[in-house]
């Protein structure tokens, strides 16, 4: 049975956590903000120290690959990618947006719902895809700016459940009937271990040389003005 680290870092929540095939063992969580670089080891050393397992017992290390934020996912890719090559296993990558629905549907299960995972993209941008209740990719991951016709081509589904960290500002905009709101689906490690299980099981493996988050939007540094 494999024995998985699951690193979660493209957003606010630095989040790790160790399953065994599809079963949590341990999961460890800093929610202060904007701490990863700090807390990404301690983190995956606190998680072992409450297990019996060590790092030289891992069978692969999963990554959640965005989209997100931009130095979150390089924090996190650079650690998941020291450890893969120190350790001669296997990464794997999981898609941040479908580990968010999949807990997003384990918690409002609907049948013939839609579901909207929303990741804050600043503004009243979202990065977001829509999924089945069987976690079916019906429209791929996109950057939307949310108006009150972001989702008229939903407008005849039975229910569209939207939730994440980018929900929250489009409560007063999005004013179709048909959608449902969730409160607290977050990004967490715990939420990829059902992903990252079976992308093991399929041998579904990224190039650990090559491997590069889905970043979807590039990054723009922000340029201090000086004033004489």
């Amino acid at each position: 049975m494999p024995l998985i680290l699951c690193i979660e870092t493209s957003n606010d929540i630095c989040s790790v956590s160790l399953s065994k095939s599809s079963q949590l063992i341990n999961l460890q969580e800093n929610k202060r903000a904007k701490s990863h670089a700090e807390s990404l080891n301690t983190s995956i050393i606190k998680l072992f120290e409450n297990t019996k397992y060590s790092l030289k017992d891992l069978s692969a290390i999963a990554i959640s690959k965005g989209p997100g934020s931009y130095t979150g996912l390089r924090i996190g890719t650079s650690t998941a990618k020291g450890l893969c090559f120190a350790l001669d296993i296997p990464l794997i990558g999981v898609d941040t947006l479908q580990a968010l629905t999949y807990a997003a549907i384990q918690k409002m299960p609907i049948d013939n719902a839609l579901y909207m995972p929303m990741i804050d993209a600043r503004r009243m941008e979202v990065y977001t895809a829509v999924y089945s209740q069987q976690l079916q990719l019906i429209m791929p991951t996109k950057a939307l700016i949310i108006t009150e016709n972001s989702l008229n081509d939903y407008k005849e589904a039975a229910h569209i459940v939207v939730f994440g960290n980018g929900s929250d500002k489009c409560k007063t905009v999005l004013a179709q009937k048909n959608i449902l709101f969730i409160e607290n689906i977050i990004c967490s490690a715990q939420n990829m271990v059902f992903l990252a299980y079976n992308l093991y099981r399929k041998n579904t493996f990224e190039d650990v040389a090559y491997f590069e988050p889905f970043y979807l939007k590039n990054f723009q540094a922000k340029l201090k003005q000086n004033f004489k």
